[in-house]
């Protein structure tokens, strides 16, 4: 890749599917090296194409690029961010898009 002042840290959210037995959603922050949102998201994309192939998972075509504001990686960085506009109440808003009840957070053994 040629470095270009552009060139930075990107954190790309991909959405999948996974087929039975689970019909479960999940959702991936990876991280790129990359000159531009575009060359970010494409590099996700490859890597979300490898991700499902010979799985019983698809990728949903939904990346979400962001990109970090600072060169050095440290603990506690900001490494994804989106903005929603709502009019639901805070309870209502996370009950909606984050806390159903069916999550599965941590690792999957």
């Amino acid at each position: 890749m040629i470095e270009t002042s552009d060139t930075g840290w990107y954190a790309v959210r991909c959405v999948f599917r996974w087929g039975p037995p689970h019909d479960t959603y999940e959702e991936r922050v990876t991280l790129w090296r990359a000159g531009s949102f575009d060359e970010a998201t494409a590099m996700a994309e490859h890597e979300a194409a490898e991700y499902v192939a010979d799985r019983p998972f698809e990728y949903l075509e939904l990346a979400q690029t962001y990109r970090l504001a600072d060169d050095t990686i440290e603990s506690g960085m900001e490494i994804f961010s989106l903005l929603r506009d709502s009019d639901l109440e805070p309870a209502e808003y996370l009950t909606t898009f984050f806390n159903t009840g069916h999550e599965r957070q941590g690792q999957i053994s």
